[in-house]
């Protein structure tokens, strides 16, 4: 069986239906698809925190109501002994708390209502490539196993970490197929009730501890004063713990969750590096997870993937008013998101991979003597150039402590940050030029990984 639209998108997560609704506003034909049943879609394992800029860049009207858990005016950082807390407020942190569930749904109703079609409990399978050109989706629909192809002039993959079609597309498309099970991070979380009232829940707490969460770390999201998302994640590498685990050792086992309940529970992966370094190819286009386009250092995937889906769409629009379908008419989309978005990643994941080189008494060293500050947790947040509070004094005080590698290896990581968001804002316009820029990527990347694993 065959079914014809211009647009078949994968995915009816975040991005995906941003995507949908951008390209349907225009006119066009599109299909989205999903492999949950349509009132299951946005019901997912997520820290359901998300910035009241992404609503604001894209005309998004704030969550109400049940869709709103809690606003949010910044995070708490603990150092690893707990003895230094980080207060960190600003523009860019302020947000909400969503029902995870509702704001998907809502997500899915406005791709719909724009004139999307969606089909539920469908499974993409693999893409349909013809003359170097991804013509369509072999599809296969869960309830009765009947394979459908759904044929299109472009294919949008925003079906998760998992990437289905991504990871089969051809050498010649010109996208990565892989990525580094260094750059994933694997968590668990769940939705718990506290007997006692949360005393400040306006805070996100982060809790920095390369011990119990290597290469990730621990949150407590306050929902309301009894109800929190609380979990934890680690770097998906060999000898990793089992986050479940650590989270009710470490975490649960806190005086907070004294006699709490579970109301629900779950894992899954995220990526958690800077977006592919392309994201188009004749006649598709990755968003979200898929692309890789989350918060580096935390993992929040919901507002990065809607301002992927969004720029997606609209140069999809662009190119099927021109009756043209390329990698070169599609370019745009990644030099729009790289310029802008990207280059707060890139700079994130450098400052990822310095965070994931320290040990304990690394970080409560920097905390407690304020060579990482407030303001520079705030500026690094938002993937801006980071200050050093380098006074004479402090030099003095880490010198005592033989703390210089890390003075050096801080002062290093300001310097890559500042250089790798500068190399993606000039992200070439072209394809012509792409070559050249990947292959300075990599040189940054190494330089930042070289960083990490020095003493």
């Amino acid at each position: 069986m065959k079914k014809k639209f211009d647009v078949v998108v994968v995915g009816a997560g975040t991005g995906g239906c941003m995507a949908a609704k951008t390209v349907a506003d225009a006119g066009f034909e599109v299909c989205l698809i999903d492999r949950k049943r349509r009132e299951n879609v946005g019901d997912k394992v997520c820290g359901d925190a998300i910035g009241k800029h992404h609503f604001d860049n894209l005309g998004l009207s704030y969550p109400v109501g049940e869709e709103l858990e809690r606003e949010m005016v910044g995070i708490k950082i603990y150092s690893p002994d707990g003895e230094t807390v980080f207060n960190v407020e600003g523009e860019g942190l302020y947000g909400f708390m969503v029902n995870r569930h509702l704001f998907g749904q809502r997500l899915l109703k406005i791709a719909t209502d724009a004139g999307a079609t969606f089909i539920e409990s469908t499974q993409a399978l693999k893409p349909i490539i013809k003359d170097h050109f991804v013509t369509g989706v072999l599809t296969k629909n869960l309830k009765t196993g009947e394979e459908v192809t759904l044929s299109s002039q472009i294919v949008v993959e925003a079906s998760g970490l998992s990437a289905v079609l991504r990871t089969k597309l051809p050498p010649e498309i010109g996208i990565d197929t892989t990525i580094l099970k260094e750059d994933v991070v694997v968590c668990y979380r769940e939705i718990r009730k506290l007997k006692e009232q949360i005393s400040d829940t306006k805070f996100c707490e982060i809790y920095l501890n390369p011990q119990f969460a290597p290469g990730g770390y621990s949150w407590v999201f306050p929902e309301s004063e009894t109800k929190v998302n609380v979990g934890l994640g680690v770097v998906t590498s060999g000898g990793s713990p089992n986050p479940k685990k650590q989270l009710y050792n470490y975490i649960l086992s806190k005086q907070l969750f004294k006699d709490s309940s579970i109301v629900t529970g779950g894992g899954g992966q995220v990526p958690t590096r800077r977006p592919l370094d392309c994201m188009i190819g004749n006649g598709v286009a990755i968003i979200g997870d898929a692309a890789c386009q989350v918060n580096p250092i935390h993992g929040g995937g919901m507002g990065p993937s809607m301002t992927g889906g969004a720029l997606a769409g609209k140069t999809i629009v662009e190119a099927m008013g021109n009756d043209d379908v390329s990698r070169s008419e599609l370019w745009p989309y990644n030099a729009s998101y790289m310029q802008s978005y990207g280059a707060k990643q890139a700079g994130l994941d450098v400052f990822r991979l310095f965070l994931q080189g320290l040990s304990d008494d690394d970080l409560n060293y920097g905390m407690k003597y304020r060579m990482i500050t407030e303001k520079d947790f705030l500026k690094a947040s938002m993937g801006e150039d980071v200050r050093l509070n380098l006074t004479e004094k402090t030099i003095r005080v880490l010198r005592g402590v033989k703390k210089l590698s890390f003075l050096k290896k801080l002062r290093e990581t300001a310097s890559l940050l500042k250089r790798m968001r500068e190399h993606y804002q000039s992200y070439p316009t072209s394809p012509q030029d792409f070559g050249e820029w990947k292959k300075k990527t990599r040189h940054l990347v190494q330089e930042a990984v070289k960083m990490r694993v020095a003493p």
